[in-house]
């Protein structure tokens, strides 16, 4: 069974349509990455998960259980951080991962320890004085030491230093060996793909592609870079090759990956002095998506 599943998910604000027909599914211990800009329905989505927003059409459920009826059966079991976090000013950072930790019926002192020393977290300061990172990290704590089956993290980096990302994704490597599952939002595409076993790419409220990254690696192109004793003829008549321009250190150009092997064929007679080839990342299937697509990346 799936621990999160999405079947035709459509949600209207008037005639508006923020999400059209989306369909997901998570499953135990992976660890499932929603990308897509600002604006293209990922906190939406979340939104529904939780309970917070109802389904125009379709159905969302979490762990056997419908995201809108049991909501609150769903809570006990699942642990949430938003992009921005909103604290009680007056409590204490201590204070207020403790409330979360007693809410979900955990109470692993050791494990709350440990987060605070990892994230380098001062628990005795008032949430009023904490920066955005600090915000974020009280929200991150108080989810890794609750033991839930199932996290839903929208954006949970941001504001966070590259040092404090990596214990981030230490976190989530740890919950994934330990069975659970982790639904990831966000548009840092490093972040995706250092982490995610299979990942959705959200467009306008329409999901676009949906694979593991091996998968969608086969809808990319590598960068290749080449320097040849004698001048490469008849590159740009060559199937699946673009974007091809001369540079100081050789010549450079795009392939499609499936046409990777008769390129370096052809371009082998033409006796090769240096080669260099980039693998094609999830940036790179990002911008061939969003490309000519106004909105902010």
């Amino acid at each position: 069974m799936a621990v999160l599943k999405v079947e035709n998910l459509t949600k209207k604000f008037g005639k508006f349509t923020a999400l059209d027909k989306v369909n997901l599914e998570v499953q135990k211990g992976e660890v499932y990455g929603f990308i897509g800009p600002n604006g293209a329905g990922k906190t939406t989505t979340i939104r529904v998960l939780l309970g917070i927003l109802k389904a125009t059409e379709g159905k969302a459920t979490i762990l056997g259980k419908d995201a809108w009826r049991d909501a609150v059966e769903i809570h006990k079991q699942i642990a949430y951080v938003p992009g921005d976090v909103n604290l009680w000013s007056n409590l204490t950072g201590g204070e207020v991962i403790d409330l979360f930790v007693k809410l979900r019926g955990t109470n692993n002192k050791s494990r709350r320890e440990e987060l605070i020393k990892r994230f380098d977290l001062d628990p005795k300061k008032k949430c009023r004085t904490y920066s955005k990172g600090n915000r974020q990290k009280v929200a991150l704590i108080a989810a890794f030491a609750s033991d839930a089956d199932l996290y839903i993290l929208d954006e949970p980096t941001s504001g966070l230093d590259p040092l404090m990302e990596r214990i981030f994704q230490e976190c989530v490597m740890e919950a994934k060996l330990a069975g659970k599952s982790i639904f990831l939002s966000s548009h840092i595409l490093s972040e995706v793909e250092k982490l995610c076993d299979k990942v959705s790419i959200i467009r306008q409220g329409n999901i676009i592609e949906t694979g593991t990254l091996d998968q969608l690696r086969h809808l990319t192109r590598t960068s290749v870079l080449i320097r040849t004793k004698q001048p490469i003829t008849a590159l740009k008549e060559l199937k699946g090759v673009h974007n091809i321009e001369e540079k100081p250190q050789g010549l450079s150009f795009q392939v499609d990956t499936e046409e990777l092997s008769n390129i370096i064929k052809y371009v082998s007679q033409f006796e090769i002095v240096k080669l260099e080839s980039a693998p094609p990342t999830l940036e790179d299937l990002f911008m061939r998506h969003y490309k000519g697509v106004g909105g902010a990346l």
